[in-house]
């Protein structure tokens, strides 16, 4: 059910919001064993949470959008009172003392904390395989990943644990674990949301986005969670629209780019190919022209982004020491091997070669060379997004090259874990939106997602867009069955 769904039975006293959290933690329950989708279960605060909300729904008081809707928040957002560790060592008896700006608007807005989901390490991965806490597990087969890093708030949603998460996207980290997990993950223009409260890996990069399973739903949630924050910097001061408004509206006429780079990858899967390419047919069945387009650096953007988020990421972790709070090597003889002992320690393998990776392309000698150089080819892959939304007012691509991949396949392969972003990663870079989509299943019963990328704030427009192509494929009339996807 979507969101406006349970808001009408919620307002007609066809369920309480006790009943409704308490249904949720059920199933997350009977998941959680196998799926390990979450660090922290907040299980009475929930109940607490939407007593409260029902107390206030009997005595008639105005009550927010989300009132009485269970969330699950991604463990790297900060949230006051409840431990936040983004899946690691390093801060696994962390408590933060206050809260995230998307948080506190979700909570605003009465939403219910359910639970952490568990990540990849600091947002550091693909698969969520390098969390200190365990791997997450895909719903529809747990024999594979979900996709990472922000893999336990897509398995969530996707085992219905929570009516929808909160993620975030520095590379891919939304869209790529909702394509392979079959659910809705939209990555906001960079700005669009507040990222005060968002434990930082890469700060130029990094943007929350929901997960949901629907795109009206991923319309609600970023509707609550945008708009200007003057204690991020980088939050932009426009105006928020109504992201719900219009869904229903034709896209007749729009026009839809298909990135030609995309399509003629060597890695991409032929079922995942055929799959996005049906997909483009169905939006030209709806009245969407199809336009060819050419982004001629958009492959180029891998290597760009191992330059610059490794970089900030070691700049960022710094602050990590040993000293002030997060973990701390015991039995040290001095100051130098207590913060040495404590990094090497606290951090996994992962994010040590992350921090390598950066901290030797800032190094005096290699700074022109590598991140320099980065950052020019950057500015070179978001002029050829400018000139193919000259052509088009969208564009399509697939999110993944290919379906979740078999747990444990890419543990001793960085590299090829990595290339799981490559058709995510510009879209970073560039700062836009972006949105993937259930588009179909391939033959071994794995959910395939479609990416949509739209201009600076034209989020209105890309979930449009999104939204006409859901109702109109109905993917999940003929899903496959699944191990924990009810």
């Amino acid at each position: 059910m979507t969101i406006s769904a349970w808001r009408r039975q919620l307002q007609a006293g066809e369920v309480s919001s006790r009943e409704l959290v308490d249904e949720h933690l059920q199933r997350l329950e009977r998941s959680e064993p196998s799926l390990n989708a979450f660090v922290q279960v907040t299980a009475d605060r929930a109940r607490a949470d939407a007593d409260r909300v029902d107390r206030a729904r009997a005595a008639g008081e105005d009550l927010g959008p989300l009132a009485g809707l269970p969330l699950a928040i991604k463990d790297n957002l900060c949230t006051r009172g409840v431990r936040t560790t983004c899946s690691s060592r390093m801060l696994e008896q962390f408590v933060p003392p206050y809260e995230s700006t998307v948080t506190d608007r979700l909570w605003g807005a009465g939403a219910v904390l359910v639970g952490k989901t568990n990540l990849d390490e600091f947002a550091m991965g693909g698969s969520t395989e390098t969390s200190a806490f365990g791997a997450t597990k895909n719903p529809w087969n747990t024999g594979h990943v979900p996709g990472g890093s922000s893999g336990g708030s897509a398995a969530a949603v996707a085992s219905g644990s929570c009516v929808a998460s909160l993620g975030s996207d520095t590379g891919g980290s939304i869209r790529q674990p909702a394509s392979f997990c079959g659910v809705v993950g939209l990555k906001p223009t960079y700005g669009r949301v507040s990222r005060w409260g968002l434990v930082a890996f890469a700060s130029s990069l990094d943007q929350v986005g929901p997960f949901a399973a629907s795109v009206a739903d991923a319309a609600e949630l970023l509707q609550v969670i945008a708009g200007h924050d003057p204690r991020d910097s980088t939050c932009l001061k426009a105006d928020v629209p109504d992201y719900t408004d219009g869904l229903n509206t034709s896209i007749k006429g729009l026009k839809v780019g298909i990135i030609r780079e995309c399509f003629e990858s060597e890695g991409l899967d032929s079922e995942v190919k055929a799959s996005v390419q049906a997909s483009a047919s169905q939006l030209e069945a709806l009245g969407a022209e199809l336009v060819d387009v050419s982004c001629p650096r958009f492959n180029d953007g891998i290597a760009t982004y191992y330059v610059i988020a490794p970089s900030e990421a070691s700049a960022n972790l710094a602050r990590y020491d040993g000293v002030k709070y997060g973990f701390r090597a015991e039995d040290a003889e001095s100051l130098a091997a207590m913060t040495s002992r404590s990094r090497a320690e606290g951090f996994g393998a992962e994010v040590q070669r992350r921090i390598l990776i950066g901290t030797y392309a800032l190094s005096a000698g290699y700074v022109d060379a590598y991140y320099k150089k980065a950052q020019q080819v950057r500015t070179l892959i978001r002029r050829d997004f400018d000139a193919a939304f000259q052509q088009a007012d969208v564009l399509l691509t697939p999110t993944a090259p290919s379906t979740a991949f078999k747990t444990g396949t890419h543990a001793d392969d960085p590299l090829a874990m990595y290339l799981a972003d490559l058709l995510t990663i510009p879209v970073n870079l560039a700062g836009l939106p972006a949105i993937s989509v259930p588009c179909g299943f391939s033959t071994a019963g794995l959910p395939i997602g479609m990416q949509l990328i739209g201009n600076v704030l034209d989020e209105s427009r890309l979930l449009r867009v999104a939204h006409q192509y859901e109702q109109a494929a109905d993917v999940f009339a003929k899903r496959p069955e699944a191990d924990l996807v009810p």
